[in-house]
């Protein structure tokens, strides 16, 4: 089973790939980052966006996902272009008939490091995780 994570942004939309082993161990599949020009007008930065995911939906085939929950913002103007990626990575994932998992932060590093203040340093083995 392949479950595909997405962290929205409309900068930078980070995504991860996990596939579950029949023994129960997890393996990284794929991860990275899609990144829109700041220059070009948001509804293009968004278009990118649902393409490059559908692109990534269809490569791997995951069985479900998860995406971070959007959480408060002192700055507005960020709050509002995060919603506005969460929203074009949620459409991406009903379009493609995908069961979607919605974490805060704290859940997810909590996770992934055991510990929700975890800086999110690398100090696993991306490949067996």
């Amino acid at each position: 089973m392949i479950v595909l994570g997405i962290d929205p942004g409309t900068a930078t939309t980070g995504y991860g790939l996990v596939r579950e082993n029949p023994d129960g161990s997890l393996a990284v599949v794929d991860y990275g980052v899609i990144l829109t020009p700041a220059k070009k007008p948001m509804p293009e930065r968004l278009l990118e966006l649902h393409k490059r995911l559908g692109e990534l939906i269809l490569l791997h085939r995951p069985v479900t996902s998860a995406v971070e929950k959007l959480f408060f913002q002192s700055n507005v103007r960020t709050a509002i272009s995060v919603g506005q990626a969460r929203g074009v990575a949620l459409l991406a994932l009903a379009q493609a008939g995908l069961q979607v998992a919605e974490y805060t932060p704290l859940q997810v590093k909590s996770a992934v490091a055991g510990y929700g203040a975890a800086d999110g340093g690398r100090d696993y083995d991306p490949v067996t995780l």
